[in-house]
């Protein structure tokens, strides 16, 4: 089967506030849509995409930092993914999101984090993330706990970036 690009919901819209469900097993549809997850994640283009941002409210997210041209692509779908242990140690990256377009602001968050989830093939896995991996992997766990990066700003930047939201919806929808 062919993989499609999906539509990316944009904030403010309320599934993204939702918890995701966990996916009771691995389906062939289910690893359908990881696979056109990654395919709307690389085009957008990003490094990280969870369901709930095209719509879906499960616990799938997909993953790939490799952003040096030439190096050799990770992909990584996660099913039902949780984290079992982060470090003390903190790291700030600028984070944006692809339901928040062009809207970008520091986020502090562990520096590692060790997660488990189910591969595509319904096998358990365990990894230590470190440095924008282990940013990314805890930016789309929050979004499958209804949580944006923005939820860590102070209200008032908060809320200056969900009116530019609103009107770049607005904007968009005239199109």
């Amino acid at each position: 089967m062919k993989n499609m690009k999906r539509s990316i919901i944009l904030h403010p819209d309320p599934r993204l506030k939702k918890i995701a469900a966990p996916v009771a097993d691995i389906s062939d549809e289910l690893r359908q849509l990881g696979d056109d997850m990654l395919e709307t994640m690389y085009d957008a283009p990003g490094i990280g995409l969870a369901a709930p941002q095209v719509g879906i409210l499960q616990r799938v997210f997909v993953m790939d930092c490799v952003k040096e041209p030439g190096e050799t692509p990770r992909p990584i779908v996660m099913f039902n993914p949780e984290v079992i242990a982060t470090s003390d140690e903190t790291n700030v990256y600028e984070e944006g999101c692809l339901s928040i377009p062009e809207q970008f602001a520091d986020v502090t968050r562990p520096a590692d984090v060790e997660l488990r989830w189910m591969d595509r093939d319904g096998a358990e896995q365990t990894e230590v993330f470190t440095g924008l991996w282990a940013t990314c992997a805890q930016h789309e766990i929050d979004h499958l706990d209804g949580k944006l990066f923005i939820d860590y700003l102070r209200p008032l930047k908060r809320q200056m970036i969900t009116r530019k939201m609103v009107k770049l919806k607005r904007e968009l929808a005239r199109t």
